[in-house]
């Protein structure tokens, strides 16, 4: 006979980080996500409440089964919900089992019912099968999204093929950015000023509330190993600018940006040939441009250079009785809004858009 399988989930702290990344790290599914770090970047920048839940076999102290990260965001306007994680495409469960998944997804209802959220949001990169055997009261409501997708581009072993690979007309884009004058850096720390101008002038024109600085810096300090700022500049005026991210064997942009003012000499793609040729040249599988809604304009951008797109399941559990559509809901909030963000000072919006920023899961 079978021993029963027994799972004791808590909420861990620091003290117990590296266990925690030794398990992520080990997860044939883990992502950069699941990494420990995010929890003290996402503290130390917004000063939202974290809730690192894990799974032990059979109560042992050092014996990992399963992870799941939540964090609490809760606004008047925006609402009160854990999410796993925010900001980020990805995050979810990670377990060994069913039986350790199920248990992940029971503490972290009860969690969700004591902080009296109206929904818990799972970022997950494949379906998961637990939310099937969870008993909904009454009051309880499941949905899955999964009309957004993930570009993934499998690398070659040399940035050499991968250029030959492209057709002649995204080769020829490169080629005239470079002859338009244009150059690119890639460092640490030191170019963080010039990535924030460009991605903070970027945002606003797009009528968007940007991240504060902070996050950006807490990310370089925290993941020097692993992080890495691209710039491109003409006459050392940066005009394009990147942050990209490894984790095991992919390569990822979770921020870029390039300013209007330079677009006739096509910046962009000269920054994503220098992104896609630094994973090449440093053994990376893969590059992931990030999230896309298909058939839209960034989706086709992404396409062009052989990004595949794999979908995403985004999973909710609603406690009140009601689905909120996030995206549809903040991006409406944000509608009435926009024209007058655009027209913003650029120094203004860096001190208001982290204030908001801070609190849209997105």
């Amino acid at each position: 006979m079978l021993p029963v399988l027994t799972i004791f989930v808590k909420i861990i702290d620091q003290e117990n980080s590296k266990i925690w990344d030794k398990y992520a790290f080990g997860h044939p599914d883990s992502i950069a996500y699941h990494l420990f770090s995010w929890k003290i970047i996402i503290e130390k920048t917004y000063g939202h409440k974290t809730f690192y839940l894990a799974a032990f076999d059979n109560g042992s102290k050092n014996i990992l089964t399963g992870i799941l990260p939540l964090i609490h965001l809760k606004h008047f306007l925006f609402g009160n919900s854990l999410i796993s994680i925010p900001f980020f495409d990805m995050g979810g469960i990670l377990a060994d089992n069913d039986e350790t998944e199920k248990a992940l997804l029971d503490e972290a209802i009860k969690l969700g019912k004591w902080l009296n959220v109206d929904s818990i949001e799972f970022r997950h990169t494949n379906k998961h099968d637990c939310f099937s055997k969870v008993k909904l009261s009454n009051s309880m409501r499941y949905a899955v999204k999964n009309h957004k997708v993930r570009m993934l581009l499998e690398l070659p072993e040399s940035s050499k093929a991968l250029i030959t690979s492209f057709k002649s007309k995204l080769r020829s884009q490169i080629k005239k950015s470079i002859k338009m004058g244009l150059e690119s850096k890639i460092g640490g720390m030191e170019l963080l000023d010039d990535f924030y101008k460009v991605f903070l002038t970027n945002m606003r024109d797009l009528g968007s509330p940007v991240h504060s600085k902070k996050l950006m810096q807490r990310v370089m300090e925290l993941f020097n190993k692993h992080s890495r700022i691209m710039i491109v500049h003409k006459d050392e005026k940066p005009c394009a600018a990147s942050i990209i991210f490894g984790f095991k064997d992919i390569l990822e942009n979770p921020w870029s940006s390039s300013l209007r003012q330079y677009s006739r000499l096509s910046p962009n793609m000269l920054l994503y040939w220098r992104m896609l040729e630094y994973a090449c040249d440093n053994g990376y599988k893969y590059f992931d441009f990030g999230r896309s809604t298909p058939d839209e304009g960034t989706y086709r951008f992404k396409q062009q250079w052989g990004a595949i797109p794999h979908p995403l399941f985004w999973q909710y559990l609603c406690l009140n009785d009601k689905f909120v559509d996030e995206e549809r809901s903040e991006n409406s909030r944000f509608n009435i809004a926009i024209h007058c963000w655009q027209k913003l000072p650029v120094p203004v919006t860096a001190i208001l858009g982290p204030m908001i920023r801070k609190n849209i899961g997105l």
